[in-house]
């Protein structure tokens, strides 16, 4: 057993219920909120090194052998997705020290960020389906209260949609996590694979499958988008980029887990419709993207376009596949945050976010409209930034499985994503400028510090892929041979 494997969870949880004792303290709450994500990442890369060295790290709570007991499972998968999520946690966080305001810092701002950060990693390790549930709830609940952080009525309106939704997708996924039980008797992940394995997936497990696919679609905003949009363009700057870069991606890493360790012997069935899911979102979000002329409106049908994308990978289900979603996933958390940072800063400046009222910038800016197009770059998937390898290899492995629709769409959207973000880039920084210095709602000291530490790891996981790649390959393994996990859980 591995007891470091539950620092991810309780370092956040144990300084988040720290901090809201000295509430009035600000400088300590910021100093140990950025103790608290740096802890959790060192953890994470620990946790990599022992996985790459000695495979997938197990912690059975209380010393309960599993199926019986609480099991938390870091295979390469999750301790990537920790690390990534550790670093983008640490910028946001950077960057609301400068924008968040003091009214929301004294009103457990960076409580409840640690909160959703420890359900973010309780999510990514649990290896119980129930606790998967709890941590979700953790997550979102603190969510709640980030979203809504400031009451301005749009906050509130847009809110309730997504309060509403997220109760009720939390709702079918008791009942979905009840049928399971019913079915099987245990909710460990591991022992799921084995017992689906030896009753066989049928139709009433598949059943089950499905329901517990539009559980996490509904998370992950696929195809069930439409709470999306306005629910991430309401929050604060750095609220929005955390929610863009995480939230969706923990959906996605519940719809990753089921379908590659338990749900994986119909593919024809549970695999193609979450390829035509995929393909659907990737459309209707590229659409959205191009058709919007608000920064944050293009930004946020970005989102929605790359979990499509990304679940094109799992549902060509081939080992480049797989690894090209993991890699995409990477990226596309990274350059999220940018992205939304840097959206934010443009409007803090110009007091706007409708790009016909903005131009020029990149004459009293080009640091920060260069690093946008970097971004914009990555985000279409051009070489040599991050999102390049993984958009090839995920394009690739449809190709091979034969889903030639799947990658055509993905093409397709990927142009249409680069026309969405070009056409901010030329509004925003080209042109003539119509706001001087003087006459900018803002300033760029401070906040330029995290946005160049994303735009660094946007440009480093794109010339140095080969220096994570065996990381990356390590994870897909992992995926696509689910007896490496049961194995690791349960004991050979």
């Amino acid at each position: 057993m591995n007891n470091i494997i539950i620092l991810p969870i309780i370092i956040p949880l144990i300084a988040g219920l720290f901090m809201v004792i000295f509430r009035k303290k600000l400088y300590m709450q910021r100093s140990i909120a950025l103790l608290a994500v740096l802890a959790t990442g060192i953890v994470a890369m620990l946790l990599a090194v022992q996985v790459k060295d000695e495979g997938i790290q197990v912690l059975q709570a209380g010393g309960w052998a599993a199926p019986y007991g609480i099991s938390l499972v870091a295979d390469m998968f999750a301790v990537i997705l920790l690390i990534i999520t550790a670093f983008v946690s640490f910028c946001c966080l950077f960057y609301a020290f400068y924008t968040i305001g003091r009214i929301r810092e004294q009103n457990f701002f960076y409580p409840l960020f640690l909160f959703m950060i420890s359900g973010v990693n309780g999510s990514f390790l649990t290896g119980d389906i129930f606790n998967l549930f709890v941590f979700f709830e953790l997550m979102l609940i603190s969510s709640y209260a980030l979203i809504t952080l400031g009451g301005e009525r749009k906050q509130l309106r847009e809110s309730i949609k997504y309060i509403l939704i997220n109760v009720m997708s939390s709702f079918f996924f008791l009942v979905a996590v009840a049928y399971l039980y019913a079915v099987t008797g245990t909710l460990n992940m591991a022992h799921l694979s084995v017992r689906v394995a030896e009753a066989g997936q049928g139709g009433l497990m598949t059943t089950i499958a499905i329901l517990l696919l539009m559980v996490f679609s509904l998370k992950a905003g696929l195809v069930l988008f439409q709470w999306l949009p306005g629910s991430y363009s309401v929050p604060p700057t750095a609220v929005a980029a955390i929610f863009a870069a995480l939230l969706t991606k923990v959906g996605i890493y519940a719809i990753f887990r089921m379908f590659t360790l338990i749900f994986y012997h119909q593919p024809e069935i549970t695999h193609l419709l979450i390829g035509i899911m995929g393909a659907v979102t990737m459309l209707l979000g590229a659409i959205g993207a191009v058709s919007k002329w608000d920064v944050k409106g293009i930004l946020t049908y970005n989102v929605i376009v790359s979990v499509g994308l990304i679940l094109a990978g799992l549902a060509a289900f081939t080992t480049g596949s797989i690894t090209g979603s993991v890699f995409y996933l990477v990226h596309d958390i990274n350059v999220k945050a940018l992205m939304f940072l840097i959206g934010g800063t443009v409007i803090y400046l110009t007091g706007t976010d409708q790009l016909k009222e903005m131009s020029g910038l990149i004459r009293t800016h080009p640091f920060l409209g260069w690093m946008f197009f970097s971004g914009a770059l990555a985000l279409a998937g051009i070489p040599p930034f991050s999102g390049f390898l993984g958009k090839v290899l995920i394009t690739k492995g449809t190709f091979e499985a034969g889903d030639y629709w799947l990658g055509a769409i993905g093409l397709i959207s990927s142009l249409l994503v680069l026309y969405s973000v070009m056409k901010i880039f030329m509004n925003v920084f080209w042109g003539e400028t119509n706001l001087s210095e003087d006459m900018e709602k803002g300033t760029t000291r401070g906040i330029i510090v995290p946005i160049t530490l994303l735009t660094a790891v946007t440009i480093l996981l794109g010339l140095g892929g080969e220096f994570i790649s065996p990381y990356i390959q390590l994870a897909a393994e992992g995926l696509m041979n689910p007896e490496l996990y049961v194995n690791a859980v349960l004991g050979d």
